[in-house]
């Protein structure tokens, strides 16, 4: 199963929004982009305006969510001038 399927059949049974899922789609491209390299760095700014989420409470409590819920490790920098860091967790299936 593709890392991306894997994310819409765990995402079926998870009490996901539509913020959720356009967060994970954007940390997801961004991951792609970087070759599929864990850990990527990212900046809040530039993924909230690739998730098309505007509000910073919203992008916080759904990035959190995620890590939570074991789809992404999320290492926030706490500092806006330094990158946060996301693995995107891949379950491995035969």
């Amino acid at each position: 199963m593709s890392p991306l399927s894997h994310f819409y059949a765990k995402a079926a049974t998870d009490d996901l929004n539509p913020s959720h899922m356009s967060l994970y789609l954007a940390l997801f491209q961004t991951w792609s982009i970087n070759r599929c390299q864990n850990p990527i760095s990212i900046y809040r700014d530039d993924i909230m305006q690739l998730s098309k989420i505007a509000s910073p409470a919203t992008y916080h409590k759904c990035i959190k969510e995620l890590h939570n819920k074991g789809y992404i490790k999320y290492q926030p920098s706490f500092n806006p001038f330094k990158s946060s860091q996301v693995d995107i967790l891949i379950r491995k299936t035969k």
